[in-house]
C-alpha cells in the first residue's frame, strides 16, 4: 500500500541483448578433438529425457483479480449479470479448490489482500458513487463471512486495520480488529481535510489530516493520539500543491511563490525551506528526495537539507531499491514495458542498463524479476541484478501472457488462455 493513495512493460522486439562474443578461433589438434568431445557431449545430453515442467494452471476468466495468500490462489471473479463478485480459494501447489462463495454485496471488487487470516476485498456497491468504497472481511481458511464495514483499508502497524472513507461531506476514519471488525478508535474527518498517512515495511503508523483553512495536525495511527498540531500554511496565502509523508519528515509543496518545505513529522517544527519551481509531488529516492515536476523532469535534493543534487529530463519514475535507484527511460513505454536503469543515488550518474522490461509485481524488499515477450510465444523471464547490472535470463514461459507476481522461486502470470499458471524458476 501506497502513501496517501491505495488502490508501490510494444514490445520493440530486436534482439534479447548484445551479441554473443565470437569464440577463438580453435588451433591444433588437441583443441579439436576437445570440441569435438563437447559436441558429442551436446548430443547426448540433447537425447536425454527432460523432467516435466512444474507449473500449475488455475481457472479464471477476463476481469478476475489474483492473490497468491500463503499456500492459497485466491481469485475475486464475476458471478451473474448483476454484478454479484465470486470469490475462491485454490490450494497449493495442488491445484485443489479450497472454497468458493459468492461476496455478500453485489459490486465492483478491483483489489484482494491478506491481514493475518482476513482475507479483505474492497471495491463499491452497484450503482453507488466509487469514492463510497467497502471492505469486507472473510476467514481466510474457509471463505467465512466475517465482518463488511465502509471505507478502504490498509493495515495497520499493529497487525490490525485502518479504514477511512471521504466524499464532499468529509468522511470517516477508523481502526478496526482485523479479525472481527471491532472499532478501537474513529473519528469525523470534516470536509476540505486531506488525509495523508506514512506506510513502511509493517503498515501505517501515522496519520496526517491537513485543513485548508486550517491546522495539521499528525495522529498516531495505531492509537489514534494527536503527537502534533501546527498552522502550516504558507505565510504569503498561496494554496498548497501536496502534502506527503517522507521518511521522518512532512512535506508540504505550494505558496504563490512555490517553495517546498519540510517539517518533523512527529513535531511539525521546520527543518528546511527551498523554492520548489514546478514540482508537482516528492518520491522517496534514498538518500535524496525526487521531485517530479509539470515539464517532465526529475530533480532532486539533499534529504537533510534541501540543498539541490542532480536533475534530469531522461526519466519518468525513479525509486529505491537495494540501495540504488531504477528509473524508466521517458518516453520508453509501450505494452507494458519500459527501459529500466539503475542509478547512482547521490550524482544520479547512470550505472547500468538493465534492458526493456515489464516488472513483475514484487513484496517490499523481493527480488526483481522482469519479463517481456519472446518471439517464439509466451513470456522471456529474467532476474534483474542491481548491484552488479545485469539482466540474467532465466526461463522462457511458452503460455504466458502478463500480469505476473513474484513469490520466491515461483512465478505467477496470467496465461493468454486467460486462466493463471503458477511457474517455478529456476535455480
Amino acid at each position: 500500500m501506497s502513501d496517501a493513495v491505495i488502490d508501490l512493460g510494444e514490445l520493440r522486439h530486436g534482439p534479447d541483448g548484445d551479441p554473443l562474443p565470437r569464440p577463438p578461433s580453435a588451433r591444433g589438434r588437441r583443441t579439436r578433438s576437445t570440441l569435438l568431445a563437447l559436441l558429442v557431449l551436446v548430443g547426448l545430453a540433447a537425447s536425454a529425457p527432460t523432467a516435466p515442467r512444474e507449473v500449475v494452471t488455475l481457472p479464471a476468466v477476463p476481469g478476475s483479480d489474483a492473490l497468491v495468500s500463503d499456500d492459497l490462489f485466491v481469485l475475486v471473479e464475476p458471478l451473474g449479470p448483476a454484478g454479484q463478485r465470486r470469490i475462491s480459494a485454490t490450494r497449493l501447489p495442488s491445484g485443489e479448490v479450497a472454497w468458493r462463495m459468492p461476496l455478500p454485496t453485489e459490486g465492483r471488487y478491483w483489489s484482494v489482500a491478506q491481514q493475518g487470516e482476513t482475507l479483505l476485498a474492497t471495491g463499491h456497491e452497484v450503482g453507488a458513487d466509487q469514492r463510497e468504497m467497502l471492505t469486507i472481511a472473510l476467514d481466510r481458511r474457509t471463505g467465512a463471512y466475517r465482518w463488511q464495514q465502509p471505507g478502504n483499508a490498509a493495515a495497520l502497524r499493529d497487525g490490525n486495520l485502518l479504514l477511512w472513507s471521504a466524499g464532499d461531506d468529509g468522511g470517516v476514519v477508523r481502526a478496526v480488529d482485523s479479525c472481527c471488525g471491532t472499532v478501537r478508535w474513529q473519528m469525523a474527518v470534516a470536509p476540505g481535510v486531506d488525509l495523508t498517512f506514512r506506510d513502511g515495511e509493517h503498515g501505517v503508523d501515522r496519520l496526517v489530516l491537513s485543513h485548508r483553512n486550517g491546522p495539521t495536525e499528525v495522529r498516531d495511527a495505531v492509537s489514534g493520539i494527536v503527537l502534533a498540531r501546527a498552522d502550516l500554511r504558507s505565510p504569503d496565502g498561496g494554496g498548497t500543491v501536496s502534502v506527503q509523508t517522507l521518511g521522518d519528515l512532512l512535506l508540504i509543496v505550494g505558496g504563490r511563490t512555490p517553495m517546498i518545505t519540510a517539517y518533523g513529522l512527529d513535531d511539525l517544527r521546520q527543518r528546511w525551506r527551498v523554492p520548489s519551481g514546478d514540482a508537482m509531488y516528492a518520491g522517496d529516492c534514498g538518500v535524496v528526495i525526487c521531485m517530479h515536476t509539470r515539464s517532465d523532469r526529475v530533480r532532486t535534493i539533499d534529504v537533510a537539507t534541501g540543498a539541490p543534487r542532480w536533475e534530469g529530463d531522461r526519466w519518468g519514475w525513479v525509486w529505491p531499491y537495494g540501495g540504488r535507484l531504477l528509473a524508466t527511460s521517458a518516453g520508453s513505454g509501450g505494452s507494458g514495458t519500459e527501459d529500466i536503469v539503475v542509478l547512482d543515488p547521490p550524482t544520479g550518474r547512470v550505472l547500468a542498463e538493465l534492458g526493456r522490461w515489464e516488472l513483475a509485481y514484487h513484496a517490499f524488499g523481493g527480488p526483481l524479476i522482469g519479463v517481456r515477450r519472446h518471439p517464439g510465444g509466451g513470456l522471456l523471464v529474467a532476474r534483474l541484478d542491481v548491484d552488479e547490472g545485469v539482466a540474467r535470463t532465466v526461463d522462457v514461459l511458452p503460455e504466458a501472457g502478463g500480469e505476473c507476481q513474484i513469490l520466491d522461486v515461483r512465478l505467477l502470470c496470467r496465461r493468454r488462455d486467460a486462466n493463471f499458471g503458477l511457474w517455478r524458476l529456476p535455480n
